[in-house]
């Protein structure tokens, strides 16, 4: 399929504004990459060091004198001496995020079958991984969007041992793998390649649970129903199942080529889950083959952004990924903005509806075809690039979906294992995969030629009061133009106060400033959609305008967030007062003030309340968070704290 021309002239504007900080980035990279292997080159010292923990069999081949590698003398390292790959484990692993739990059996997995192949494989290094539905509307929230830098300089460390001839990335959740992406693109120069866990079950459907915190928002359930609700939704190891930000980064891996194809939405427990996992060992060693040498700084350039940032908004996928994906092409050289999302936007059709931009979890989107099915009908309409690096053969492999295949059957099958932690040893079983075929569900999932809206799911605002972004795809149609009376909130806090005090039962635009990166860290604001859902169910007109985040969970209230400049500073949101009719329109991409022009640029601008400044950064170890919040970039610049 030919590609589409907005695809390609946007492609191309994209590498033209990029091309002094790519080429910087691509000689960095073949500067790393032209050195001896870290082991060949290394004192003996530190060579001894990296390796003294291994297991004595990874440590040295057998020889016919030593038959029994576990026996024979270790000053001939198997990867000095033999050239055997070492691959470098990076890992998010924790027990308490669900997501994250079922990481704890994977290396010993990965060891076992890097052994099969010749090759080592050792935990480089572990990264944090906090989960905002924990922290929302906490103190700890203040510190989500910092933690993903913090994440990108853990996989750093981890890899600055520098003895590994490729790596291997564990995580899922919101701010691990834009993090675990941007430390690894620092070491471009090596194959990599990310490996899911996959989203729990479904529990209780999340049209249920949003329900029910609707109910609790006024008061009609109490703390007991609710925990019983939010329990039945968030219920077993695995990613949460709406389709946020936790989800869409491994639809965003998949359309980069960067995962074991179909591997995003496979659930934990599951025996073709534990065999995708050993096929991402098979895979990186391959990419390493200096024959087909793949590294991860080659494979992510400005076709494969832009083909992430298509399946972004084909899916109606989390307003977080333009600012992390932003940051991410910053990592390897490329300079992407907001306009660039519009342009694609405009182009590129709504093909997914998964909650909570319909009523569908990730499960059922993957049983009605998951992302290979989206990449097809993307590439198949020109809405992505072809001619893209991955780290298998092609884009093309990632539009089928695996199972295991059955002897003498030209099927494929998933073969569910009783146990919820696969077994190292446990027999490998022969990958197949297969085009997903028709979608299984058109209230899911639709072809290119039939999408559920012309237009992706993302928009942006301009005007007055800055530029923001819009999730549209979740918000009715007759909500995507509100015009009302401003209510302005100094935090969340306070709209919560008004709410249960009766104070907003009207029509009302609520603007909740001083929630920017520089500010307090740009938290989630995501406590706020329960109480603004009940004002819109009353049939007011609703929108919120704030400078903090939302969630990938962004519903159907309209929601322009990201606003920016931020007020602290000095955007135009420091200068709206009460009353002040605000318009915004998601049909145009405007957001403006009502306000004569002379009037509204005399204005002078507010500042933070005293007391809340005072606040900021105290507590909860955000004091050691200064630092990010006084060098932090605007969210379209990715809110990075490390340029």
């Amino acid at each position: 399929m030919t590609p589409h021309p907005t695809l390609v002239a946007l492609t191309a504007r994209i590498r033209q504004r990029s091309a002094t900080t790519r080429s910087a980035y691509l000689q960095q990279l073949q500067a790393d990459a032209s050195r001896e292997r870290g082991v060949d080159r290394m004192g003996c010292a530190n060579v001894a060091h990296a390796l003294a923990a291994m297991p004595e069999p990874d440590k040295a081949r057998a020889t016919p004198r030593y038959p029994d590698a576990a026996t024979q003398p270790s000053s001939k390292f198997k990867v000095v001496a033999h050239k055997a790959p070492n691959i470098g484990i990076v890992t998010a692993y924790n027990d308490m995020l669900s997501a994250h739990a079922p990481y704890a059996h994977y290396p010993e997995l990965i060891k076992t079958e890097a052994r099969q192949h010749g090759a080592t494989a050792q935990v480089a290094g572990g990264v944090p991984a906090m989960c905002d539905g924990v922290t929302q509307g906490t103190a700890g929230m203040e510190l989500s969007l910092f933690s993903r830098d913090v994440i990108a300089q853990a996989t750093a460390i981890a890899l600055s041992h520098d003895v590994f001839d490729a790596a291997l990335l564990l995580g899922v959740c919101d701010k691990i793998v834009p993090g675990l992406l941007i430390g690894a693109l620092h070491f471009g120069h090596l194959p990599m390649v990310f490996v899911p866990a996959g989203p729990m079950t479904s529990g209780l459907p999340n049209n249920a649970k949003a329900k029910v915190r609707e109910q609790a928002a006024q008061g009609l359930v109490g703390r007991t129903e609710l925990l019983q609700a939010e329990s039945q939704a968030y219920h077993a190891e695995g990613t949460c199942t709406f389709y946020g930000t936790a989800n869409s980064n491994q639809m965003l891996l998949e359309a980069m080529g960067l995962h074991v194809p179909g591997t995003a939405f496979v659930n934990p427990g599951n025996a073709l889950r534990a065999e995708l996992t050993r096929e991402a060992v098979r895979t990186v060693l391959q990419c390493a083959d200096p024959a087909a040498f793949k590294p991860i700084g080659h494979i992510v350039d400005e076709r494969a952004i832009v083909n992430a940032m298509a399946a972004l908004l084909a899916t109606g996928g989390s307003t977080n990924h333009l600012i992390h994906w932003v940051a991410v092409a910053r990592a390897a050289g490329i300079l992407i903005d907001w306009d660039d999302f519009a342009t694609l936007s405009d182009v590129v059709p709504l093909l997914a509806r998964v909650y909570p931009n319909g009523s569908a979890d990730v499960n059922q989107f993957q049983a009605a075809g998951g992302p290979g099915y989206v990449i097809r009908e993307l590439l198949d309409a020109g809405l992505m690039h072809a001619d893209v690096l991955t780290v298998r053969s092609s884009i093309r492999e990632f539009t089928r979906i695996p199972g295991a295949a059955l002897s003498g059957a030209a099927n494929t099958v998933s073969v569910a294992s009783t146990s919820s932690t696969p077994s190292s040893t446990e027999p490998s079983q022969k990958l197949a995969w297969s085009d997903p075929g028709r979608s299984k569900d058109d209230s899911v999932l639709r072809t290119a030629g039939k999408p559920f809206s012309p237009t992706g799911g993302l928009k942006l605002l301009q005007g007055n009061l800055g530029r923001s972004v819009i999730k549209t795809s979740a918000v009715p149609d007759d909500c995507h133009i509100i015009e009302a009376p401003a209510r302005v909130f100094n935090s969340q806090e306070e709209l919560l106060a008004a709410f249960k005090n009766h104070e907003v039962n009207h029509d009302v635009v609520c603007v909740v400033r001083w929630q920017g990166p520089q500010a307090n860290g740009m938290p989630e604001l995501h406590k706020l959609t329960p109480p603004l859902a009940v004002l819109q169910g009353k049939g007011f007109k609703v929108a919120l305008v704030t400078d903090g985040r939302m969630s990938g969970a962004s519903g159907k209230v309209p929601a322009a967030i990201h606003v920016s400049p931020e007020a602290l500073a000095g955007g135009p949101l420091a200068r709206v007062q009460d009353g002040d009719v605000i318009r915004l329109d998601a049909i145009a991409g405007t957001l403006q003030a009502l306000v004569p022009q002379a009037e509204w640029e005399a204005r002078p601008l507010a500042t933070m309340p005293p007391a809340q400044r005072a606040a900021n950064g105290l507590g909860i170890g955000r004091n050691l968070f200064a630092a990010q919040r006084r060098n932090a970039l605007s969210a379209e610049e990715g809110a990075c704290t490390w340029l």
